[in-house]
Formats: structure tokens, sequence, C-alpha cells
């Protein structure tokens, strides 16, 4: 199994994992995820890694079907800006490649902010640590694990 997976057992929370046949040549990893799953995009969660100031990593957590609000994202996490960060800085940092970066099992812990969006549901959908492999879980239970600050993120 996967770091992320075995973060979630660990960590004794419940989860489900769901998978499905991942197509290369995917333009966006997580509306893929949706479809192909069946979910609705608004519950499957996205796990960017974005460069604050002075080059620090962190995570932002947000519904696949939407834009990250860098300026949001930077204020959540008490920065001045974000960014995207470069993909190898973020699967170095993770552990993960592009379209399979889980917010659970990084190798580097990182700050975190989740969409605040997500506690409006029991349970959301993030990925689960490689490309075509998604985990249900509680957003409390995301939270709590990351120690993720809620705030508004698109």
């Amino acid at each position: 199994m996967t770091p992320a997976v075995n973060a979630a057992r660990k960590a004794g929370i419940p989860f489900t994992l769901h998978e499905y046949e991942h197509d290369p040549n995917a333009q966006s990893y997580g509306l893929e995820a949706a479809e192909k799953l069946g979910f609705d995009p608004a519950r499957v969660f996205k796990t960017l890694i974005i460069e604050l100031d002075g080059g620090t990593l962190a995570v932002g957590i947000l519904p696949v079907n939407a834009m990250l609000n860098m300026k949001q994202a930077a204020r959540a996490l008490k920065a001045k800006r974000a960014a995207l960060a470069e993909r190898q800085a973020a699967e170095r940092a993770t552990g993960y490649i592009m379209g399979g970066i889980s917010p659970l099992g990084q190798k580097k812990r990182l700050a975190v902010a989740l969409d605040d969006s997500a506690l409006g549901f029991e349970t959301i959908y993030v990925s689960g640590g490689r490309r075509g492999l998604d985990m249900e879980l509680s957003p409390l239970d995301l939270q709590r694990l990351t120690n993720a600050v809620t705030a508004p993120l698109i």
C-alpha cells in the first residue's frame, strides 16, 4: 500500500479506498477521479503543493473543480504570498508523483490549509497516494491528521 494508506491505518481512522483505471492522457487528475468514480467534483479534493515566502513549501487542499486563490492560501498560512511549487520540489517534499500527491503520508511535514467547503460534507475524497486511487474519509479526520487550518481557499 501507499504511505497515505499506512498513515490512515496507523492513526486508526475509518476510510474507504476507491480505485479506477487512470488514463495517462488525462488533463486533470482530480476531475478524472471524480468522473471515473462518479463522485460530485465538489467532494473530491486535490492536494496542491505551494511555495510561500522565502521558499517554504505548504499544502493546499481544495475541490478539484476549483482554482486555488493564492492570496487566500497565503493568508490562511500566514504568509505574504503563495505560488504553485515546481513539480520536482513538490515530488521531492512529498515522496509522491504529480497526480498522486496525497495530503497524508508525505515525506516532510508541511503546513496544510484545507478549504472550508470540506467541512460541509460527512466525507470527502483525496488522493490515496497514487494515480488511480482515492481515499474517502471524514474532513475532520483529515484536518486532525494533517494539523490543517481551515479557510476559504477558492
